[in-house]
């Protein structure tokens, strides 16, 4: 059986001149639980971040706070300096009061304290790509953006993308800055972002789907995406993460694990092609 690679998911040139593999890796997984604290193993977190560059992913998405900081942390010490090519991606905006607990903060002054400390902690000197993760009602966008902005105009900032966003407040944030990505929740199940998705593709942003792997019913043993799965000797995650890959040239999924075994499965998604048809019956149970 040959190596799984991401390149076989396709390219995508990310604001028209960073080029990625479309299937990246997200790195919240490599934190404790509930996205707290240290993982349970260290060394076992950055053998898959290492395995993951090998594996010709080369787009991995982390966030200040997972974990909070541990994720950025793990990344700094296993990867840099980065190999030619790899693109890190991560975000700011969501404050962590404890396990699972996410609040927003936009106002300027932080933000632009957690550009520094991700600089610090990614061990970099330009963020390839820095996004809102969310929205704070209390803030408005322009002002959230405005510093980053300027941060973006010092060289600290290369690409700037949003979180959890619908296409009226892409336009505003617009006003301010160049978006060149959106990470919406998204998969074959769960599809309220659709509108999203089609604004991406109309003006060419990357449609960065969290929680690609399709949950609930739809994924149940036995169910439609089992047993095309299991026709092409493939799992119900591959199928999900290859249906996505097919939904869009947009569409970059990350999946996240902490184990290097389930990270190799869900690389060789990349390789997974079905016919028209075999699409057309996944979509039609799903919906």
């Amino acid at each position: 059986m040959s190596t799984p690679n991401a390149a076989e998911s396709g390219n995508f040139v990310l604001g028209g001149d960073m080029p990625v593999h479309r299937l990246g890796y997200g790195a919240m997984r490599i934190t404790g639980k509930g996205i707290w604290g240290e993982p349970a193993d260290t060394e076992g977190a950055k053998k898959v971040l290492k395995r993951a560059v090998e594996l010709g992913v080369n787009f991995i998405d982390t966030a200040d706070s997972y974990g909070p900081e541990v994720s950025e942390r793990l990344i700094g010490e296993a990867l840099a300096p980065y190999p030619k090519g790899v693109v890190i991606a991560t975000k700011a905006g969501l404050t962590r009061q404890g396990p699972d607990k996410w609040l927003p903060v936009g106002r300027p002054e932080y933000l632009e304290q957690e550009v520094e400390m991700s600089l610090r902690r990614l061990k970099t000197e330009r963020l390839d790509l820095w996004q809102l993760h969310r929205i704070d009602p209390k803030v408005p966008v322009e002002e959230s953006l405005g510093i980053i902005k300027k941060l973006q105009e010092q060289g600290k900032i290369r690409h700037v993308g949003l979180s959890e966003v619908k296409p009226h407040e892409i336009d505003q944030a617009r006003q301010v800055i160049d978006i060149v990505s959106v990470q919406n929740q998204y998969n074959i199940g769960d599809r309220k972002h659709e509108d999203v998705l089609e604004y991406c593709e109309k003006h060419k942003i990357a449609f960065i789907p969290w929680f690609p792997v399709a949950a609930g019913k739809l994924a149940q043993p036995g169910g439609k995406l089992d047993e095309v799965a299991k026709r092409h000797g493939a799992t119900v995650s591959q199928l999900s993460l290859a249906w996505l890959l097919h939904r869009s040239p947009v569409m970059l999924p990350i999946p996240g694990t902490s184990s290097v075994k389930h990270l190799e499965e869900n690389v060789a998604a990349a390789s997974v092609k079905l016919s028209d048809a075999e699409w057309k019956e996944i979509e039609d149970a799903a919906r």
